[in-house]
């Protein structure tokens, strides 16, 4: 392995990150590791030295973690686990929010140009693969979705910012030849995590409204 980090702190970071089924990031690897060790020389150390093997070290969003070597991923199809198939209702629901991340249900139906259903919108929230962000600060405050770690680590994505561009959906036939003039895609926000200046956290309140909270008992 290169000599940048102290091969302790390597070995370390690695039965971390070997342990681990979710992604790690590098803050809850500081938190593990001994004071002052140089996470990102430790990350880049594992990150080459498994560079040419069967698993590979990965960025996922914030988040580092192994998994098998994108050439080889062939070998584990017959152990995969079959994802409910997607409509295309809902795999256009999906790719809005994936470029947009900002988006209300309303919103995405500004988009598509017909109604989302509630049960589309509710399998992309089961797949782990979208997630309700927060409050639009606007009239009736809906509610916000974008996708999750769980959408970049099943779609081979290190960041929102390696989903593909307008040549490349054109080159894969998901685009049509002919597109309105000043078509563009939107560029994906460098951190999606972070709430936009339209955006506000959800309460307690607002969990409990939506179900994603038990209600606290009421005082005596």
């Amino acid at each position: 392995m290169p000599d940048d980090a102290p091969s302790e702190i390597v070995r370390m970071a690695e039965a971390i990150l070997f342990a681990s089924v979710e992604p790690v990031s590098e803050d809850a690897l500081a938190g593990r590791l001994p004071e002052g060790a140089d996470i990102a020389a430790a990350l880049a150390a594992l990150r080459a030295h498994y560079a040419a093997r069967g698993v590979n070290l990965v960025r996922i969003g914030k988040g580092w973690a192994f998994r098998t070597a994108g050439d080889l991923a062939f070998l584990m199809s017959r152990e995969a686990v079959e994802h409910r198939k997607l409509s295309r209702a809902a795999l256009e629901v999906l790719a809005t929010f994936a470029y947009h991340q900002t988006c209300t249900s309303e919103e995405i139906e500004d988009v598509r140009g017909v109604e989302t259903s509630k049960g589309t919108l509710d399998l992309l929230l089961e797949s782990g693969w979208v997630r309700m962000r927060g409050r639009r600060k606007s009239p009736g405050r809906p509610v916000t979705y974008g996708t999750t770690d769980a959408f970049l680590d099943h779609f081979g994505l290190e960041e929102l910012r390696d989903l593909p561009g307008l040549d490349e959906l054109k080159g894969a036939g998901l685009l049509g030849a002919r597109l309105p003039g000043g078509f563009s895609i939107p560029m994906p926000p460098a951190d999606p995590h972070q709430l936009g200046d339209d955006e506000e956290p959800l309460t307690d309140v607002d969990l409990e409204a939506l179900g994603l909270l038990t209600p606290r008992a009421e005082d005596d």
